[in-house]
């Protein structure tokens, strides 16, 4: 790979677990982790249980469930064989991944012999009923439903764009993926992208975009993650770019602490300009020209009333490119949100403590289709499964739902190769996992999230033991 990032702190994947073997972070997961393995089914309850979704949320869920249940009755239906393990989608294309670090097969993890596998989508949720239909035409009855949907990308109401477009004319996006196909190619075009960006850098100062839509997304900081790995990379060959960060939020983050550090950590990069509370509307790729709208308030004064009163306001903005990492609109999948189970915010109205459905009470859900204050990362599903499968067997033996999800998730924002600065907070705030200024970059988080974090998904969390 044409990359300088700083050999002596490389490590093999062997080596970096025998370091991790003997730091903070192993001891902190062991400690978190004992006692923690798949106990003997104990629960006696029945009732048909089924789980929507194929991914990270829903086979933790299926896990977890399954092995807290006795003789349980359990229908998944997804059709996807293979997920992604989608942390592993920015270090592809960072160059630090390839295809095969991140494809998982669900046959390792659905046992057909223990659960009814429908390999199909569902076209139709109806709460009311208590049923679904699949677009194969199935109706399937259940009990209790738990969805783990996740989320859909919308490339298509960016005007002038397509996903046939992306990874043509300078445009890169590292969530695109065809997962019927089991690729990545969003990933793996952003690492053609950082090479055709680094060898323009040579001969003229390149002009590039990262944008931020006005919708939650998957990993709120994965759009400065790649501008941030991307800016390192020109770096460290002494070439830099025009960078130009346009998020529809009024801040780099949410928490003051990590906010803050954030504008340090641009400092080391050469011409950073936040452009905030601006969307993207439109591309013109052949032009190389993207037109974003401005939303913003103002005071406005009224001689009449003598008052002042906040007045919203919109431009248009047109900004010059050579390269841009589109981060597409999100919302949950089409089925769910034409059905009632989707509440004001937009997304699965689930009470943001028990994971449970505000009016559907024999319904949960888990992961990014929630609609929830935060937690659309993988880090927060795995704070979930334990909570909905408490609840929901709760729910099975007529009683309240007791467990309570703190709201914790986790941004480990790679501020450069080597370096991750880990965010992890709740409902009421920061909420590090070890007793260390958390906004702070740190090697070991690279370490950890880079060459021990995908063993831990593969063999506890999607197992459900973590």
């Amino acid at each position: 790979m044409d990359k300088k990032f700083d050999m002596k702190h490389t490590l093999s994947r062997r080596e970096a677990i025998k370091l991790m073997g003997i730091s903070p972070i192993a001891a902190s997961v062991l400690a978190s982790t004992a006692g923690s393995s798949i106990a003997e089914a104990s629960e006696d309850v029945t009732g048909k249980v089924i789980i929507v979704g194929g991914g990270a949320g829903a086979i933790m869920a299926l896990s977890r469930i399954k092995s807290a249940i006795k003789n349980p009755d359990i229908t998944i239906v997804a059709p996807n064989e293979v997920h992604l393990y989608q942390p592993g989608q920015i270090f592809m294309g960072a160059g630090e991944m390839q295809m095969e670090d991140i494809i998982l097969d669900n046959n390792n993890y659905i046992d057909k012999n223990e659960v009814t596998w429908i390999k199909d989508e569902v076209s139709v949720f109806d709460a009311d009923n208590n049923s679904l239909t699949t677009r194969g035409g199935e109706t399937l009855k259940y009990d209790y439903l738990v969805v783990a949907t996740g989320i859909e990308y919308h490339y298509e109401v960016i005007g002038g764009l397509t996903k046939e477009d992306i990874g043509t004319n300078g445009i890169g996006s590292v969530y695109l993926n065809d997962l019927e196909k089991g690729t990545a190619r969003g990933a793996t075009g952003m690492w053609t992208w950082f090479n055709e960006l680094k060898e323009m850098a040579k001969t003229k100062k390149p002009k590039v975009i990262y944008t931020q839509p006005n919708t939650p997304i998957k990993c709120g900081g994965a759009p400065q993650k790649m501008l941030y790995l991307s800016a390192d990379y020109l770096k460290q060959d002494g070439l830099s770019a025009d960078y130009n960060f346009v998020s529809s939020n009024a801040k780099l983050f949410s928490l003051p602490k990590i906010d803050k550090a954030l504008y340090d950590v641009q400092k080391q990069y050469d011409t950073i300009t936040n452009k905030l509370q601006h969307h993207l509307q439109s591309i013109d790729v052949k032009a190389k020209k993207a037109t974003f709208v401005h939303a913003y308030e103002k005071d406005v004064y009224d001689e009449d009333f003598d008052t002042t009163e906040k007045v919203g306001f919109s431009d248009t903005v047109v900004m010059d490119y050579d390269f841009i990492h589109v981060v597409p609109p999100m919302s949950p999948v089409k089925a769910l949100m034409d059905s009632k189970l989707i509440g004001s915010s937009g997304w699965l109205d689930v009470d943001k403590h028990t994971l449970q459905h505000k009016k559907y009470k024999n319904v949960f859900g888990i992961g990014d289709t929630c609609g929830i204050p935060m937690g659309k990362t993988g880090g927060s599903a795995r704070h979930h499964g334990p909570i909905l499968t408490q609840n929901l067997i709760s729910v099975m033996k007529n009683e309240k739902p007791k467990a309570s999800f703190d709201g914790y998730t986790v941004c480990p924002i790679k501020t450069q190769y080597g370096k991750i600065m880990m965010a992890e907070f709740n409902y009421k705030g920061a909420a590090p996992t070890l007793p260390l200024a958390f906004e702070k970059p740190r090697y070991m988080w690279w370490a950890f999230d880079l060459y021990m974090l995908k063993d831990m998904y593969k063999h506890l969390m999607l197992t459900g033991r973590f």
